[in-house]
């Protein structure tokens, strides 16, 4: 059994979810389908053949489902996480946006994908997340992320995040605002404001400064066995700040209390192609003739 989930409802998708299940159905596999995707499918002139099941989240979702197959971009691909959570059920991207580092498979390769997936001959990759706390208490009903914890000033003027890691003081960080990735989340906003590429299973945090205020603040990597304490203070104490898990946000104020660390779970994910592979493709590398 399969199931699949996407947040993006135009014709595009909808072409490319209708051949997502007629592969499936060609290869026996039971289909779920999430349940506002189902609306939106059930509201297009060419209707959905057959009977299809859905669910509406993580806890209608079957102990027996296989995989989540996530249609869309990288922002979809990071939503199907607060749908799998803790479960165990390994998600696959098939990309219908622009780059796609976790959502990666295109249409033209769906077919063939789609295949192997269902025959069990695609790797999967354990990746891990993060877990955040807002002055001690969860920062969310789902409090983890994948790629990122960002904290972005809401004003104009800079915020200051203090960081301390395992309660020994790191840094003062004068700045618009501060990212703290996952390897996974090394290639998203962390890769655009300067940070390093770091591949999948190294274990670290990257913390990275946004727009810093200081010339010679530079991205630090860490060991992700440490806690991190920060404390976003703003220029003007009635102030808020925004704290952004992957693509949640939360308004917090300033002076608030934000302690991160990792997750005490990992999300499995199909890969139809390697690391590097995805990012030589992604990011072109090779294709300057002076390379």
């Amino acid at each position: 059994m399969i199931a699949i989930y996407s947040k993006t409802f135009d014709e595009r998708s909808a072409g490319i979810i209708r051949r997502l299940l007629k592969i499936s159905a060609q290869a026996g596999a039971d289909v779920l389908v999430h349940q506002p995707l189902y609306d939106f499918l059930a509201s297009l002139p060419e209707t959905v053949s057959g009977a299809i099941r859905t669910f509406r989240g993580y806890d209608d979702l079957p102990s027996g489902t296989r995989f989540l197959v996530s249609v869309g971009g990288d922002g979809t691909f990071l939503n199907s996480i607060n749908i799998i959570r803790d479960s165990g059920i390994p998600v696959i991207g098939i990309n219908i946006g622009r780059l796609g580092f976790l959502a990666h498979i295109t249409g033209d390769d769906l077919q063939e994908s789609i295949e192997k997936l269902l025959a069990g001959e695609l790797p999967v990759e354990e990746r891990t997340l993060m877990y955040a706390t807002i002055n001690g208490q969860p920062a969310d009903s789902f409090p983890y992320a994948l790629n990122d914890m960002v904290i972005r000033k809401n004003a104009a003027g800079l915020i200051t995040v203090h960081t301390w890691g395992n309660d020994e003081f790191l840094n003062s960080y004068w700045a618009d605002g501060l990212i703290v990735s996952t390897p996974t989340g090394s290639s998203a906003y962390s890769l655009s404001v300067g940070g390093p590429i770091v591949a999948p299973g190294s274990q670290n945090f990257i913390i990275s400064p946004i727009a810093a205020h200081n010339l010679n603040v530079r991205p630090l990597v860490i060991p992700d066995d440490v806690t991190l304490r920060l404390k976003a203070e703003c220029r003007d104490k009635d102030r808020s700040f925004t704290l952004s898990l992957d693509s949640r946000s939360i308004e917090c104020i300033g002076g608030t209390e934000i302690e991160l660390q990792r997750a005490g779970f990992k999300v499995k994910i199909v890969k139809s192609a390697s690391f590097y592979t995805t990012l030589r493709n992604k990011l072109m590398w090779g294709v300057d003739k002076r390379n």
